[in-house]
């Protein structure tokens, strides 16, 4: 039994889906993975089923009906994971833009150096992107800035989806009041970790844009960070805290 769990969310990952698998479990770390896949039309869960055949105790599989989010995608897999023993519990995506062998990096940041919530960082350290086209780096950059300043959150990624949670931050934030469903979620978990004074640690990691499958990424990602954060950041200062670091 593993003490930590990969969470992966999929729609139509079929290029990527082994391969990530493969390189998740060539860690000297031992992980599980959990996917959580969308009813992928191109048969993504399909060959994560053949794959459990070989990894029968450390491959899982959730297949959900429709896909209705990245946020949904993960607060399934979340509980699924509170609902066993795992003590922490990570955010990743399959297409290699993060890479498998920083997972011992943020991992060690939880369990070994004090973090409660370890994000693998693009910003901590200059900009660390590779093939993204320049307008949507300064998107991004600049997207993280403006949550700064709203949020006042000290964390210079804060739309990173490469984390990993201690358990209790994920059992501490309530999941049942996680209102962004798209990207913005990152920034929601971050901000609602922090409020309730959990250790945050940005880790310096390199992103690498996908080079197999079709990008998720739409406008409408950011109108929702643009556009919700400022609720949330005004919603917050009616909400009582429940940690004490």
């Amino acid at each position: 039994m593993s003490d930590a769990i990969i969470v992966i969310p999929t729609y139509n990952e079929i290029e990527n889906i082994e391969a990530i698998i493969e390189a998740v479990f060539a860690q000297e770390k031992a992980f599980h993975i959990l996917i959580v896949d969308d009813n992928s039309p191109d048969g993504t869960y399909k060959e994560v089923e053949k794959l459990q055949e070989k990894y029968p105790t450390q491959l899982f599989l959730e297949r959900r009906k429709a896909k209705t989010g990245l946020g949904t995608a993960y607060i399934h897999g979340f509980r699924w994971a509170l609902a066993r023993d795992y003590e922490y519990i990570f955010e990743m995506d399959a297409d290699f833009s993060h890479n498998p062998t920083d997972l011992i990096r943020l991992y060690n940041a939880c369990a070994n150096d004090g973090a409660d919530v370890a994000i693998g960082s693009r910003y901590v350290k200059g900009v660390n992107v590779v093939n993204w086209p320049m307008n949507r780096v300064l998107m991004s950059y600049f997207a993280s800035k403006y949550v700064r300043f709203i949020t006042g959150i000290p964390i210079h990624d804060t739309t990173a989806g490469f984390i990993c949670y201690h358990r209790k931050v994920l059992e501490t934030i309530g999941l049942d009041n996680i209102r962004f469903v798209g990207y913005a979620f990152q920034i929601e978990l971050k901000f609602k970790a922090w409020k309730h004074d959990f250790n945050i640690k940005e880790v310096s990691v390199i992103f690498t844009d996908r080079t197999k499958g079709e990008s998720k990424m739409d406008s409408s990602i950011f109108s929702e960070a643009v556009f919700g954060i400022i609720k949330m950041k005004v919603r917050s200062m009616f909400t009582k805290k429940k940690h004490n670091a």
